[in-house]
């Protein structure tokens, strides 16, 4: 159907009028919607300052945790700890005053007054009388230096006894037994006697020997009558060459042949210089020992002879002087290593 003019512009405003009032209604609603907006939006600031409260709560707590401090009182205490223990190192000091204890003990030993040794001086202690008694053998063989000891033949511990102080590394020979010019003195089983030819006297050394080997060496037991025979010492000496060891003149006499006919044979012999032990009393032994000391010192060595015997006695003094004599420089050895024979 045809509309006329008027209707079609009365339709018209109608529509611009219904489209304003439709703008109008959504700028309405828009604005309420960007208040509620911006209602929203200013909660959040509220709800992030609440978090400060924690923050108030952590800074409480390291309020809290500042009284850990408390263990400083205790490590205050440990401090005076520390100051005495100086003092109780400090008190030692005075402790280790005593530890000079081994110098008053020197002079225990140099209270003996031996010499200082001269020359590269070497002691050679023997000990005659093997064979009678293993007890007071051992304390011999147990001296801190090195030892001869001279077995007597054919007794009940002969053997035994070559074979401990072999064990003990100290050095065997025979004691042999000989004649004396006193003719009531019996030397004892095995010995040379006057009478004897040159057979039996090589048989009799032989079967000695034998008894108690390996050994380094003899000498003589008693023999003063024998050894100035000058036939008999020749016998001796020989039959020693024969063996392989030496001689070692013990010199029971003073007019024994054993030097010069050593030298006639062109062999070499030992000879004793002193007795230590003719009397069983500490001053004797020091006496005596004093007087090997200055030969020793003269000639460089020297042989003293002592006796198993004297056990309850001279190896005891013997160990004490030791390191007195050790400290002024002598020097101990067997006879066969002592360098001291005579040629």
């Amino acid at each position: 159907m045809a509309l006329d003019g008027k209707k079609l512009m009365l339709l018209c405003a109608a529509v611009c009028f219904f489209c304003v009032l439709l703008l109008a209604v959504t700028a309405f609603l828009s604005r309420g919607n960007e208040k509620a907006a911006g209602a929203e939006l200013s909660a959040p600031i509220v709800e992030q300052a609440a978090p400060a409260k924690p923050e108030k709560k952590s800074e409480t707590k390291k309020e809290n945790k500042k009284p850990a401090p408390t263990p400083a009182p205790k490590k205050e205490e440990p401090t005076p700890e520390p100051k005495p223990a100086p003092k109780e190192e400090a008190s030692p000091a005075p402790v280790a005053v005593p530890t000079p204890a081994p110098q008053p003990a020197a002079p225990q030993a140099d209270g003996f007054g031996f010499v200082p040794a001269k020359n590269g001086a070497v002691l050679c202690v023997v000990f005659d009388d093997g064979g009678q008694n293993i007890s007071q053998l051992k304390k011999c063989v147990a001296l801190p230096f090195p030892v001869t000891v001279a077995v007597l033949p054919r007794l009940a511990h002969s053997a035994e006894s070559a074979r401990i102080v072999r064990q003990s590394k100290n050095e065997v020979i025979l004691h042999q037994p000989m004649q004396a010019m006193n003719l009531n003195v019996n030397p004892g089983a095995g010995a040379i006697k006057p009478e004897m030819t040159e057979n039996e006297v090589f048989a009799t050394l032989s079967q000695n020997i034998a008894e108690i080997a390996p050994i380094a060496g003899m000498n003589n037991h008693e023999g003063s009558l024998i050894t100035e025979n000058e036939v008999l010492v020749s016998f001796i000496l020989q039959a020693a060459q024969e063996k392989g060891i030496y001689f070692l003149d013990s010199r029971t006499s003073s007019a024994t042949k054993v030097p010069s006919v050593a030298m006639e044979m062109g062999m070499g012999w030992y000879q004793r210089d002193i007795f230590l032990d003719n009397q069983k009393t500490r001053e004797n032994y020091l006496a005596e020992l004093k007087k090997g000391l200055d030969i020793a010192n003269k000639k460089g060595h020297v042989i003293m002879i002592g006796h198993v015997w004297s056990a309850e006695s001279l190896p005891a003094f013997l160990e004490e002087a030791y390191p007195e004599l050790a400290l002024k420089g002598y020097r101990f050895s067997t006879v066969s290593k002592s360098g001291g024979m005579y040629r």
